[in-house]
C-alpha cells in the first residue's frame, strides 16, 4: 500500500488533508465526518460548511449545542497548516477512499476516514486475527499467548493487538520471535509510545509490520480513546481470541465489537478460580468458541484444511512420542504430575511422594530436554 507522499495522487492528498483536519476537532468521530461529507458532496465541501451552525443544523444527528462546538472548533484549525505539519513528521496513512483501504475494516459501522501508520501495511492483506487479553495476566496467559501467536505466524497469519500491557504484549513478541507479521493498533498518536517501556517493541513490529492509528500524532492515550481502538481491531480481523480477560477486561470490549461486526469470537478457557478467566469463561457461556489450539480457530475460519490438521496431528503425536521415549519412568511420573498451568515445587514433591532431592534431579532433567519450563518462584510448568 502505498504511503509515501511523492507518489500519491494529488487529488487523494488534498482529501486527505480534510480527513486529518477533522480528526483534529475532539466533537467529530468517523461517523459525524462521513454524515458531513455525504451531506455536503466531499470533504472540502464539507469543511467549508463547517463553521456555519445554520447548514450544520440540516445534517443528520446534529442539534445546535453540536454545530456550535464544531463550528468553534473549525475556527481554529488550518487544514493546510495542519496538513503540512504532519506530512514532516514522516507517517505514512491510507484513506477510506483507496481502493487498498482494508475490505474487513471498511465494513464495520463506523471505519475510520484516515489511518495513519509508519511500517508496512501491506501486512494487513494477508488474512488478520486478533489476540487480546488482560493487562494483568499470569504465566499461563503470557505462555499461550506467545505460542498461540508464533503458531498462527507459521501458517502466515497476520497476528493484530494493542502493543498494551500483558497479553498483548506477548502475542506481539510471540509473532516476532517467529519471524511473523504484526498490526499493533495504538490509542494515541504514533509520536507516543504508549506503555513507554514498549518503546522497542514498537519499533520491531514496524520494522516487521505496522503500527497504526487513527488520532492524528500528538494525541494523548486518554481512556476513552481504547474503546475506538478496540473496535479496529476486531474490524481488521476475521477473528478475535481472548486469551486471558477478568470479568471488566476491556479484551471483553473488543469481543464485543467483534460480534458486533459479524466476526467470530474464540476463548481459551483458563483455571475454574483464576479471576484472570472469568471473562473468557463468561464468553464461551455466551457462545464464543472454546479453542485449545490455533488449528480450531483457524478450522472455524477455514483458513485450514482438513489435510493441515492430519499431518499436524501427526507430526504432533510423533514428537509426543519420541519425546516420551527418551524418558524413564521417574520422569515419565513426574511430567504426568505436571499441568500446563503453573504448580509450586513443593506441591510437585508431596503429588510425586518422592524425595524433594529425587524431584529436583528429575525436575532438571525434563527442563534440559525441553518438556517442562521453571517460572520464577520454583514453578514448573509445561511447554
Amino acid at each position: 500500500m502505498g504511503g509515501g507522499k511523492d507518489r500519491l495522487p494529488k487529488d487523494r492528498a488534498h482529501k486527505a488533508k480534510y480527513y486529518h483536519a477533522f480528526n483534529l476537532m475532539p466533537s467529530l468521530g468517523p461517523v459525524r465526518i462521513r454524515r458531513l461529507i455525504r451531506h455536503f458532496g466531499s470533504p472540502e465541501q464539507a469543511w467549508e460548511a463547517a463553521n456555519n451552525i445554520e447548514a450544520l443544523i440540516q445534517v443528520k444527528g446534529f442539534g445546535r449545542s453540536l454545530a456550535e462546538k464544531v463550528a468553534k472548533e473549525h475556527r481554529e484549525i488550518n487544514p493546510e497548516k495542519s496538513w503540512a505539519e504532519f506530512e514532516q513528521k514522516g507517517y505514512s496513512y491510507i484513506i477510506w477512499d483507496d481502493d487498498n483501504y482494508p475490505r474487513l475494516l471498511r465494513e464495520i459501522y463506523d471505519p475510520p476516514p484516515l489511518l495513519y501508520y509508519m511500517g508496512d501495511f501491506n501486512v494487513s492483506d494477508t488474512s488478520c486475527l486478533a489476540i487480546v487479553g488482560s493487562r494483568r495476566h499470569t504465566a499461563y496467559g503470557k505462555e499461550i499467548a506467545y505460542k498461540f501467536a508464533s503458531a498462527l505466524s507459521n501458517y502466515k497469519i497476520t497476528v493484530v493487538s494493542g502493543m498494551a500491557r500483558g497479553i498483548d504484549t506477548w502475542a506481539h513478541k510471540g509473532v516476532l520471535s517467529a519471524g511473523g507479521k504484526t498490526l499493533a493498533v495504538m490509542g494515541c498518536g504514533l509520536d507516543i509510545c504508549y506503555p513507554p517501556e514498549n518503546r522497542m517493541l514498537m519499533e520491531k513490529i514496524r520494522q516487521s509490520g505496522a503500527v497504526i492509528s487513527e488520532f492524528p500524532p500528538g494525541s494523548e492515550p486518554y481512556p476513552q480513546n481504547f474503546p475506538r481502538r478496540n473496535r479496529i481491531i476486531s474490524g481488521l480481523s476475521a477473528g478475535t481470541i481472548v486469551v486471558e480477560a477478568g470479568e471488566r477486561s476491556g479484551a471483553l470490549i473488543t469481543a464485543d465489537f467483534a460480534l458486533e461486526q459479524g466476526r467470530e469470537v474464540f476463548a481459551v478457557p483458563g483455571g475454574i478460580n483464576s479471576p484472570y478467566s472469568r471473562g473468557c469463561h463468561r464468553l464461551i457461556k455466551e457462545g464464543a468458541k472454546l479453542v485449545e489450539k490455533v488449528e480450531d480457530v483457524l478450522e472455524e475460519l477455514l483458513l485450514f484444511s482438513e489435510n493441515d490438521t492430519i499431518s499436524h496431528k501427526k507430526v504432533t503425536a510423533e514428537n509426543g512420542a519420541e519425546d516420551r521415549g527418551q524418558l524413564n519412568q521417574d520422569e515419565i511420573k513426574l511430567m504426568e504430575i505436571i499441568p500446563y498451568e503453573p504448580l509450586p515445587l513443593e506441591q510437585i514433591v508431596i503429588m510425586s511422594k518422592m524425595p524433594i532431592s529425587t524431584v529436583n534431579i528429575l525436575l532438571l532433567g525434563l527442563e534440559l530436554k525441553g518438556i517442562i519450563k521453571q517460572l520464577p518462584g520454583k514453578y514448573f510448568v509445561r511447554n
